[in-house]
């Protein structure tokens, strides 16, 4: 589980303001996973939005196959001499690129102080082509959410209009629930209508309420719907950019020093 360290450089605040994109942690449920989280990632680009793909799932869970591409150099490769940010980042038509983040992900934690700034230092660099930043996420981690998913201020579930979509769904949303997440947005993709869309989303966010207790936001249908905007308009947010720069300090402060007192553990809200 992943501790909720605080960072207390107030320097970083101001810096990761500059260019502060939309961060969300992205699960996509149901029997074509990476197909659907990239509808949604082309959804969400298509309302003139950039958007840059995070890919911390590994294996069949990647987006690389999906996008015919090879798995390609890891966010971490660049604490080396020899790798640079173009190297990271893999261009996709109709998106910023992206970037490998599994090895970043685990080792984050571990890095000194020097190498962690440098890894946040490419993350901005990145940040600042996006205006919406996708953290592609496996659904079998979301028990155990990695840094990247912790540090995000929002958490989207793609969902597949289908038995095993909705089964799936339910086991990421009661995992997060457990980690300690606040309320978690809703899509549905691959709904045969409108109707058949808002009864699936209706009968699991009843399901939801009845047995965890987590609010669910919808968002609508994946391939029909502004996507963007519902992720902008947050209410528990007070702005996209202090939710963007709380990102970025989030991940500044993995492997700091506990600050004193702090005591609770998993995602927040």
């Amino acid at each position: 589980m992943i501790d909720p360290r605080e960072d207390q450089a107030a320097g970083l605040r101001r810096l990761f303001r500059r260019a502060p994109p939309t961060v969300v942690a992205l699960y996509a449920t149901g029997r074509s996973r990476a197909s659907t989280a990239l509808l949604a990632a082309h959804r969400i680009a298509g309302q003139s939005r950039p958007v840059l793909l995070l890919d911390e799932a590994v294996g069949d869970a990647s987006l690389a196959g999906a996008l015919g591409l090879p798995d390609g150099p890891d966010l971490l490769s660049v604490l080396g001499s020899q790798i640079g940010l173009r190297d990271v980042l893999q261009p996709v038509p109709g998106l910023v690129g992206r970037v490998p983040v599994s090895a970043a992900a685990l080792a984050l934690p571990l890095l000194d102080e020097e190498r962690r700034a440098r890894l946040v230092g490419t993350l901005r660099e990145l940040n600042r082509r996006a205006a919406f930043v996708l953290i592609h996420a496996g659904s079998g981690t979301a028990g155990d959410p990695s840094p990247f998913v912790f540090a995000a201020p929002r958490r989207l579930i793609v969902a597949e209009a289908s038995r095993s979509g909705a089964t799936e769904a339910y086991r990421v949303i009661k995992q997060l629930a457990a980690a300690g997440a606040g309320s978690l947005h809703v899509a549905v993709a691959r709904a045969r209508s409108r109707d058949e869309a808002r009864d699936f989303f209706a009968a699991l966010g009843q399901l939801v309420r009845r047995h965890i207790g987590v609010p669910l936001a919808w968002l609508g249908e994946a391939e029909r719907d502004d996507l963007a905007a519902g992720l902008d308009c947050d209410a528990m947010e007070s702005s996209p950019g202090e939710a963007a720069a709380a990102f970025l300090r989030r991940l500044a402060a993995f492997g700091q020093p506990r600050a004193r007192g702090a005591t609770n553990r998993g995602v927040q809200p």
